[in-house]
């Protein structure tokens, strides 16, 4: 299965299971408030596009994590956190193609923050909503030599109170 097909069929995957999963964590009363499960597929699919506006030529894999966690944003809303990790062609220097990522972005509906050097040492990149809590950070992968990591930081949704925000999702 090519890099393109396996990323499109894991997203299919994810938005079939926000269908089939338990609708937990909707506030009282408000159909239009942001699940956890829409907020992780929205987030998800975000990750997706920016690894795939990569040129396909310098790609090796796309490898999106398929659990995340919940991070409070205030006393009642909580936002999902994910990553994925683009492996590039061996030899392939990450900080151009995270470059050419900024300047992708430049007009979006994102606001542009540029560290560098980043804490890491590298060249790193932050797509930040000015209108909620959404976030990709794209840089350098710290493991690998040829890869780009894209974390992301969904829009806050409502957490009731007193419901477990531990373990994967």
């Amino acid at each position: 299965m090519n890099r393109r097909r396996a990323a499109v069929t894991g997203l299919v995957l994810v938005l079939g299971l926000v269908g089939c999963a338990k609708e937990s964590s909707k506030a009282a009363g408000d159909g239009d408030e942001l699940t956890w499960q829409e907020a992780k597929a929205r987030t998800q699919a975000m990750e997706l596009e920016i690894a795939e506006s990569l040129p396909q030529d310098k790609l090796a894999n796309v490898d999106q994590e398929l659990t995340g966690l919940l991070i409070r944003c205030s006393d009642s809303s909580v936002n999902w956190h994910g990553a994925t990790t683009v492996t590039l062609i061996e030899g392939t220097d990450p900080e151009p193609l995270v470059r050419e990522l900024e300047e992708k972005y430049q007009d979006s509906r994102f606001a542009i923050k540029v560290r560098d050097p980043a804490p890491a040492g590298h060249y790193e990149v932050q797509l930040r909503s000015p209108d909620d809590a959404e976030m990709y950070i794209i840089k350098r992968g710290a493991e690998e030599p040829y890869t780009i990591r894209i974390a992301s930081g969904s829009a806050c949704f409502p957490w009731l109170e007193g419901e477990y925000m531990g373990g994967k999702f």
